[in-house]
């Protein structure tokens, strides 16, 4: 059964790309263009194998959806990759204290993404 991982981020360009590169890989999909949608999205049943956020986004960021979905018990466990264009140390510490499991900084090439993946999520 195929892996769903779930991407954050306000770039319509930037969903598009990577929802197309990791539906070829073989994963399924969803997508939320801020942090607030992604919160309604999982509050509504969506139960993704992985979380990939973007941080600068508006009505919530990504370290605030991060410290939101840590406090909601089924997602306690979930990997959270950040993809963002921040690559200041402060704000990985802020993402790793709110419970990142990872800081990617763009751009990113497929086949790395593809392989934190693989190390992120058992039996990928």
């Amino acid at each position: 059964m195929a892996k769903t991982i779930f991407l954050i981020d306000d770039s319509g360009a930037m969903l598009m790309s990577l929802r197309d590169n990791l539906e070829f890989s073989g994963f399924n999909v969803e997508t939320a263009e801020n942090g607030v949608k992604a919160i309604e999205k999982l509050m509504a049943g969506l139960n993704p194998d992985l979380i990939i956020t973007d941080i600068n986004m508006p009505n919530m960021d990504g370290i605030e959806l991060i410290k939101k979905v840590r406090a909601l018990p089924n997602f306690r466990f979930v990997p959270i990759l950040t993809l963002t264009t921040e690559a200041n140390q402060h704000k990985r510490e802020e993402g790793k204290q709110a419970g990142a499991t990872g800081w990617l900084v763009k751009p990113i090439k497929i086949g790395d993404l593809l392989k934190i993946i693989k190390q992120v999520l058992p039996g990928v």
